[in-house]
């Protein structure tokens, strides 16, 4: 399928076969080419063919190849004409997001005490395949239900936590029975983890400002130290996938259902097997809510050890926590009309323009903020929402995937990737090292790209470059 220059930025799939749309593509023409080679654009075409979906099947500039849905695909179906939902536009890590902390502290407070910090988070921030968490194992079928707020209350973090948080920290309808017992037992385990993979929690400088007001609103500084935790919902969203997955097989002939890629599996969103599907998302993000409200607090513990400071004496306040693995329903003109659509964003951010009601008040007159992690060793951005979005509200979420994991170990070994990022000046602390090679930079696409396209294409606009000097690995 390829995809010809529109203008702007986008690049355009046009309608043939199943498709019941377009699919349109933000990027650059060096962008576009590496979407080309792993065949992400293909992906763009199939999910055009969802029962319900409207104006055009979506990618963002950090497109890769994902599980039916491109990572950095979007989507939106009409509830009320037969839309669907589908459990590959979210992926298996729902609500995996980012949370970033902006603070007062200094990179000359970090070249003063930064071996305390590192050994402190080191010490402090459980990662890893299956390791174990933070927060005790009889909080969570609270936090199935409450997300976030079950782990205030449980005595984590502060109530402006919540206030920054997407859906304040709680998506509504969550609850242990909506998932399986071995979803609970496999998270059970794990609330407040990093997890593996691509996760991390970095301590960064923030190294350029773009926009000075929105920055001062969002609380970041230039040459201040801010903490970015991107993390998800662990084992528990994992086999809250697999289990949903199992059911939309059969569902799907029940309701005269035909993709062109089973892992496109769908359900009507008004149908049993999709409000049960919505329900076990919600838990599954209220899981990841809390989990990344957790490890912020015991972020903040660890600066508090190491510079010997009560915690909330650092300034360590968040900026905003925000999903890059959900589907929701959303009300977005569509024809002239409103219509209430399920927004599928998958390793895609929302990104709400100025004034938009569900924004906290502080923030509301500059936009939402919107977090783009890179990787170890590159930079990462905070972009805001603007007006008039053509991708139904939603931006970047990464740099994304340039090499798969075994070719990037194929280019180095782990150790070697660590003594680079120390050359650099960036203090690493590996879950395992071996396993550092296959999140290299060069793994990733350029994530200042990346930014730049977004703010280009009308996505979102930059309002400031973070880098990385403290990593702590999964």
């Amino acid at each position: 399928m390829e995809p010809s220059w529109t203008g702007d930025y986008e690049w355009t799939i046009p309608r043939s076969g199943g498709m019941r749309v377009p699919g349109v593509v933000f990027a650059s023409p060096p962008l576009m080419v590496q979407a080309r080679e792993d065949r992400a654009v293909d992906q763009v075409a199939n999910v055009a063919h969802l029962p319900g979906i409207v104006r055009a099947s979506l990618a963002m500039p950090d497109i890769h190849w994902g599980y039916g849905f491109p990572i950095g695909g979007v989507a939106a179906t009409d509830v009320e004409a037969g839309g669907v939902v589908s459990p590959g536009g979210v992926g298996f890590d729902i609500c995996c997001g980012v949370r970033l902390l902006a603070s007062h502290l200094t990179a000359t407070d970090f070249f003063r005490h930064g071996e305390r910090i590192m050994a402190e988070l080191d010490a402090r921030i459980p990662r890893g395949a299956g390791k174990g968490g933070i927060a005790p194992r009889d909080l969570l079928n609270g936090i199935l239900e409450h997300g976030a707020r079950s782990a205030l209350d449980a005595g984590f973090g502060t109530d402006r936590d919540l206030e920054r948080c997407e859906e304040r920290g709680v998506s509504v309808g969550g609850g242990r029975d909506w998932v399986s017992p071995e979803a609970r037992q496999r998270g059970g385990g794990q609330l407040g983890s990093l997890g593996a993979g691509n996760h991390f929690l970095e301590v960064q400088i923030v190294d350029r400002i773009f926009e000075p007001k929105t920055a001062a609103a969002f609380g970041l500084e230039s040459g201040t130290l801010a903490v970015m935790i991107h993390c998800g919902s662990r084992g528990l969203g994992h086999q809250t996938c697999q289990d949903q997955l199992k059911v939309m097989g059969p569902a799907m002939a029940r309701h005269g259902i035909a993709v062109p890629d089973r892992q496109l599996a769908c359900v009507p969103v008004r149908s049993r097997e999709g409000r049960a599907y919505l329900a076990a998302m919600a838990t599954a993000a209220n899981f990841a809510w809390a989990n990344r409200h957790i490890l912020a607090h015991e972020a903040r513990q660890a600066f508090s050890a190491a510079l010997r400071t009560p915690a909330d004496g650092l300034g360590l306040e968040l900026v905003f926590d925000v999903a890059h693995n959900l589907a929701k329903l959303e009300t977005h003109v569509v024809d002239g009309a409103p219509s209430v659509l399920c927004v599928h964003r998958k390793g895609a951010t929302r990104a709400f323009e100025p004034g938009h009601p569900d924004l906290p008040d502080d923030i509301r007159g500059v936009g939402q903020p919107v977090l783009v992690p890179g990787s170890m060793g590159t930079a990462s951005w905070v972009l805001r929402g603007v007006a008039d979005n053509p991708a139904f509200a939603s931006a970047a979420h990464g740099a994304g995937r340039l090499m798969s994991r075994g070719a990037a170990k194929r280019r180095a070994s782990g150790r070697d990737v660590r003594k680079d990022l120390e050359r650099a000046g960036i203090s690493i602390r590996p879950g395992s090292v071996r396993l550092l090679a296959e999140e290299a930079p060069y793994a990733y696409k350029d994530v200042d790209e990346v930014a730049r396209v977004c703010a280009a294409a009308g996505l979102a606009d930059r309002v400031a470059r973070l880098r990385p000097i403290g990593v702590v690995k999964g």
